[in-house]
């Protein structure tokens, strides 16, 4: 058996180790036929700080790390450029 892969958006880096990402799905919904937008959030491990706030990472299910966290990170596929002024560590 497989883990599952998921592509999604960081959007929260505030703890240790730990990433809050959004994934979000489209399918089409049954009785009318709309496309409708679903989103996701999962935590995510990862030793690494330097994943910022936009970034597009690829994740896998893993063994329960912690009582939310069931998800590692595999590898950052695009990083966001950001201002100089608005990084971390810049006064």
């Amino acid at each position: 058996m497989s883990a599952r892969t998921f592509e999604g958006t960081v959007s929260s880096n505030k703890m240790q180790k730990t990433l809050v990402v959004t994934v979000t799905r489209q399918y089409q919904e049954g009785r009318t036929g709309k496309i409708v937008f679903r989103d996701k959030k999962y935590k995510v491990h990862t030793e690494s700080s330097e994943i910022g706030l936009g970034d597009l990472i690829l994740f896998s299910e893993c063994r329960p790390l912690s009582r939310d966290k069931k998800y590692r990170l595999l590898k950052v596929l695009k990083k966001v450029q950001r201002p100089v002024e608005l990084q971390e560590g810049v006064a």
